[in-house]
């Protein structure tokens, strides 16, 4: 029983207690929050071949302690420019939003990171793909902003939905593991393993990706065994980065 405490400390507690403490609030009402674009998103202008890609800012507000706000932009071959799909909770439904904003833009004030960025040929098909399951999306109407389905429930049923993609999503995307009662056991949003979860609150998820992670009350803990890391909440990720870049694989 001490162990399984410590062990629980170790890997939710004291990450989560770090992400707290250490996380500095917006200033500024969300209304006033910036949205400019950040220039990490390549230059349709310029880039000709097939782009996509998936960013994570941290979500506005004291919830940027807990977890990140995720998107996807796609950019088909000779396009003008990109698309951007996510959820966002306020508003009216739907909750699926294209173009809610730049591609590449600042998350209420927080600077995005590159998740993933595929480009090349494959990507074509990736696209077709990530519209598809964007438009079979099925919690549009829905929004949650814990355990989910949320934005991160978003992202990552669109990438169980898109082989090929191997999207490994932070530990700290709170909502990647919602699933319904009604379908427990799913692919790993990478697509190299399973996973089981009860709406988010309790689950298992084992694949070559994302490694072990243990879900409790929407917080999922785990280690990284391909590329060394703990995955933790609030913090994310502790060890080797995990951004996939390059051509996409079958």
């Amino acid at each position: 029983m001490k162990l399984a405490l410590l062990l629980i400390a170790a890997f939710f507690l004291l990450p989560l207690a770090i992400g707290v403490a250490t996380h500095e609030s917006s200033s500024v009402p969300w209304h006033q929050a910036s949205m400019a674009a950040t220039g990490l998103a390549p230059d349709p202008a310029t880039t000709p071949e097939p782009v996509v890609q998936v960013y994570a800012a941290k979500a506005f507000g004291w919830r940027g302690a807990l977890s990140v706000h995720t998107w996807i932009i796609v950019k088909p071959a000779g396009a003008a420019r990109f698309k951007r799909f996510d959820v966002v909770g306020w508003g009216r439904a739907p909750v699926v939003r294209e173009n809610y904003a730049a591609a590449d833009a600042l998350w209420y004030g927080g600077r995005p990171e590159i998740l993933l960025d595929r480009r090349g040929e494959q990507a074509e098909s990736l696209i077709r793909d990530i519209e598809s399951a964007v438009a079979a999306y099925p919690f549009a109407d829905t929004y949650h902003i814990w355990p989910g389905p949320n934005s991160n429930t978003f992202t990552a049923y669109v990438a169980r939905n898109t082989r090929g993609l191997g999207l490994d999503l932070p530990a700290n995307a709170i909502g990647k593991d919602y699933l319904p009662l009604t379908s427990p056991i799913a692919r790993a949003p990478s697509g190299t393993g399973f996973q089981i979860s009860l709406l988010g609150l309790l689950g298992l998820l084992v694949a070559a990706d994302e490694g072990i992670e243990i879900n409790i009350l929407g917080l999922s803990a785990g280690i990284d065994l391909t590329r060394p890391a703990l995955r933790v909440p609030g913090l994310g990720r502790i060890g080797l980065s995990d951004k996939k870049t390059g051509d996409a694989t079958p």
